[in-house]
């Protein structure tokens, strides 16, 4: 009983109140593993990575040789940052069960593997025996990619990088002519020159950050250093915006016909009430009395609607150099969404698409939004966070430059990266595939995109 109410309030995006269901049920949980392993999942989605891993604690403990139970307190450890042990736990699920090929692929994401110590030849084995399944052969390419980059191997990194990408993409549904093409609908539906402005229309009173741009691009650093302000909360990649302006678009009269409709109609919203109901939403993810941030990357997509819904909101826009940022796209394994980043010519296209909109939203709303670039950010550190800090309307706190020492979760693929200082060795790490990544260096320089330049 227990746990369905929290389940129900799961599914009603009241977090925080799900939460504390799921904590009451733990606390009145009997010794069932598969029901604690049912409280873990529950706490985990709702953003209570300290009472998930309570809950698995105590499953594994009454089912010690069950490697579903493990895998999952894994996940929870990388999240919270408990590396060594989230390592160990993948040591064991492997052992118990060596089919289970995302355990392979996530322990190799905990760390920077070395020519001393690395699982490389293990990942060969897998191969060479076979993987019956698509999914598990993607997992294992990703792995030894990442795993021969680590120790300096690229040519090798960039041939398994290739054989995931190219074997996920065919196991996808997707068209990126329907991404371009939303970038059009959005600009002709929020033109510049006076139709997007920062009005008194929307909700007032509160002040999140949105943080976007597109993923891999340094967003969660950017989120760490702002959640380790003693004002912020951290509230990760939330969906409140989305969900708010595709509800307010269905209530304003007969379903849209398509996506162009619905962006066209988003423009005739009433604002405020869009702005209200967001915050309402984001409030049950959220501590009562503190400002937030909003990490999806995404939200690039609804900067015009932000503006005017949201009339104290900031907006940080974080970017990489073209070819750095979409390499790192193009070399990670999303667990859902960015169908556009298993394919060079359609990362390309896509990147064009993004970089056309943002600068549209650039010229449509001059001064809304804060650029921080994050090669100027590993160049400048104590310069850009106090730049970052000035631009949200907070005061300088040391702690915000000894974020990679904050203990709250993240559940991003840059988990374990942002138990880190800021480093520089992702800055030019594409140029170590220049080859391979012609194909997109050459799109992007035909439509004007200079790929040695920021």
């Amino acid at each position: 009983m227990l746990l369905s109410r929290a389940q129900g309030l799961l599914a009603r995006g009241r977090l925080r109140d799900a939460c504390d269901a799921a904590a009451e049920a733990l606390a009145h949980a009997p010794d069932d593993p598969k029901l604690l392993d049912a409280i873990g999942t529950l706490c985990n989605r709702a953003g209570d990575q300290r009472g998930a891993l309570a809950a698995f604690d105590r499953a594994v403990a009454l089912a010690p040789e069950d490697p579903h139970f493990i895998f999952n307190r894994a996940a929870v450890q990388r999240f919270l940052g408990n590396l060594a042990a989230a390592e160990a736990d993948y040591d064991r699920v492997i052992a118990l069960n060596p089919r289970d090929y995302e355990a392979y692929k996530n322990r190799s994401d905990l760390s920077t593997q070395t020519a001393d110590s690395n699982h490389i030849g293990e990942l060969e084995g897998v191969a060479a025996r076979g993987v019956p399944d698509w999914r598990g052969e993607v997992q294992i390419q990703y792995a030894l990619a990442k795993e021969y980059e680590d120790i300096g191997d690229y040519e090798r990194s960039f041939q398994h990088l290739q054989l995931g990408a190219g074997t996920r993409r065919a196991h996808l549904r997707y068209d990126v002519a329907a991404d371009v093409a939303t970038v059009d609908w959005i600009i002709e539906a929020f033109p510049a020159g006076g139709a997007v402005t920062r009005g008194r229309a929307g909700a007032p009173g509160e002040d999140p950050i949105f943080i976007l741009g597109l993923p891999r691009s340094g967003s969660t650093l950017v989120e760490r250093i702002l959640g380790s302000h003693s004002t912020i909360f951290a509230a990760g990649e939330l969906t409140c915006f989305a969900l708010s302006v595709v509800d307010a678009v269905r209530r304003s009269g007969a379903p849209p016909q398509g996506r162009r409709e619905l962006i066209a109609r988003s423009a005739q919203l009433d604002f405020a009430a869009l702005g209200r109901e967001y915050l309402e939403r984001a409030r049950h993810a959220t501590p009562a009395g503190m400002r937030f941030t909003d990490k999806m990357p995404l939200n690039y997509l609804y900067c015009g609607l932000i503006v005017k819904a949201l009339p104290n909101a900031r907006i940080v826009h974080v970017v990489r150099r073209p070819m750095a940022a979409c390499y790192a796209m193009y070399k990670t394994l999303f667990q859902d969404g960015y169908p556009f980043s298993y394919d060079l010519t359609e990362i390309g296209r896509y990147y064009l698409g993004y970089r056309r909109l943002m600068d549209h939203w650039q010229a449509a709303l001059p001064g809304f939004i804060h650029t921080l670039s994050y090669e100027s950010l590993v160049a400048d550190q104590i310069g850009e966070m106090r730049r970052l800090l000035d631009f949200c309307g907070l005061e300088w706190q040391d702690a915000c430059a000894k974020f990679h020492a904050n203990a709250s979760p993240t559940t991003t693929a840059s988990a374990a990266q942002v138990r880190r200082p800021v480093y520089d060795s992702s800055v030019a790490q594409w140029r170590h595939y220049k080859a391979g990544l012609a194909p997109l260096s050459g799109l992007l320089e035909a439509a004007g995109i200079h790929t040695e330049a920021a």
